[in-house]
């Protein structure tokens, strides 16, 4: 059968749908490939792999199924990573973590128990073990703004004038300022990439049960319950019938894939896929896969050059990273706070939580977010059994 064109309002929903799911984000990817301990090549290659594997995957999920299936990297997941400690292993124990995230999701597609079970986890809980994750994070920009203000001070109130306009422009102008800033801090020194086009990197897994409880099981439950999951849910209210387990096999197939090259996790995405399923993407519901489709080949394309965007980004001072990678998760951090306290019976569970996660203790070898999610667990079940 023949292949038809995709319509030029599709291709150009695409392009959206790409810069804002990259440019959004990308600076939260690097944070967390960094705290893992991966070097400036593994980093790139990192980011390359995960742009490339998202976009592959949308190009072939969004033909196959003829629905717009918009495909991301786990923006929480490298939240997650960004707070997490670095496994004894170094990155090539972060990379074993990574694969048994993806074997997990690939299995959740095949064996509906194992779905059915992260289905299960509450979403208060969920929502509030990713706020206390990003709770680290979001600190970051007010600190840098006491310590290089004439840095830090340009990127986050270009971020909130940004996002006054529109909301989906945002952190994309917080890049752009902070790459002005990185410009003009340099002086006569030249902050011009090496080279252009990325070179995958494979770093050999090392796995450990240490990495893969801590670390693995961590974004495997955030990745779910906060992109796979509600993904299927804003296609399904737009119309659209997605078969849940196929989907989960296939984002967690493609990180099995790319993780050894460094990226951590491919899921489906939830707020790009309103982008491709809703009118303004084609008047016509069964055109609007190609709107995914075209997001998957403009993610190809800027993962081909993710090097020289990493190449950049290491003049930048690191707490100037840092305040993107903030200011990027603010909006995402006040959502899962409002969705863990929506149900006043779960609130306590819930700031449980959130806080014991927000604390970045570690318990017998388990990292805070675990910690957090069983704690709150337990206070969830015994409330309810109160009750």
């Amino acid at each position: 059968m023949a292949l038809s064109l995709p319509p030029i309002q599709t291709i150009s929903t695409g392009l959206v749908v790409a810069v804002v799911g990259f440019f959004s984000s990308f600076p939260i990817v690097l944070q967390g490939l960094d705290a893992m301990g991966a070097s400036s090549s593994q980093a790139a290659s990192g980011l390359s792999m995960a742009a490339v594997a998202m976009g592959l995957t949308a190009i072939i999920l969004s033909l196959w199924c003829k629905e717009p299936i918009s495909v991301a990297w786990s923006t929480p997941g490298a939240a997650l990573l960004a707070v997490s400690a670095t496994p004894a292993a170094g990155f090539s124990g972060a990379v074993g973590a990574f694969l048994c995230a993806g074997a997990l999701t690939f299995v959740a597609g095949l064996w509906r128990p194992l779905g059915r079970l992260a289905a299960a986890i509450p979403t208060t809980l969920a929502q509030a073990m990713l706020g206390g994750v990003l709770l680290p994070l979001c600190i970051v920009p007010f600190k840098a703004a006491v310590e290089m203000p004439w840095q830090a001070l340009p990127v986050i109130v270009t971020w909130f004038v940004a996002g006054r306009i529109n909301r989906l422009i945002a952190v994309p102008s917080a890049v752009i300022a902070a790459a002005i800033v990185v410009v003009l801090s340099a002086g006569n020194n030249s902050v011009s990439p090496e080279q252009l086009a990325a070179v995958p990197v494979w770093t050999m897994p090392t796995f450990s049960v240490a990495s893969a409880i801590g670390i693995g099981l961590p974004l495997f439950i955030v990745t779910m319950a906060t992109q796979n999951i509600p993904g299927i849910a804003v296609m399904r209210s737009f119309g659209y019938a997605p078969n849940p387990g196929k989907l989960f096999s296939a984002v967690g197939g493609a990180s099995i894939l790319s993780g050894p090259f460094g990226a951590p996790a491919t899921c489906l995405a939830a707020i790009t896929a309103a982008m491709c399923s809703n009118e303004d993407s084609h008047p016509n519901p069964t055109q609007r896969y190609w709107s995914a489709f075209m997001a998957g080949v403009f993610y190809c394309l800027f993962g081909v050059f993710a090097v020289a965007i990493t190449g950049f980004a290491a003049h930048a001072d690191p707490l100037l990273m840092g305040t993107l990678t903030g200011v990027a998760l603010i909006g995402v951090m006040a959502n899962s706070i409002f969705a863990a306290l929506e149900v006043p019976a779960e609130r306590e569970a819930a700031i449980l939580t959130f806080a014991i996660t927000a604390s970045g203790i570690t318990v017998f070898g388990l990292g805070a977010a675990v910690v957090g999610l069983l704690a709150g667990g337990a206070a969830y079940l015994v409330t309810n059994r109160v009750r």
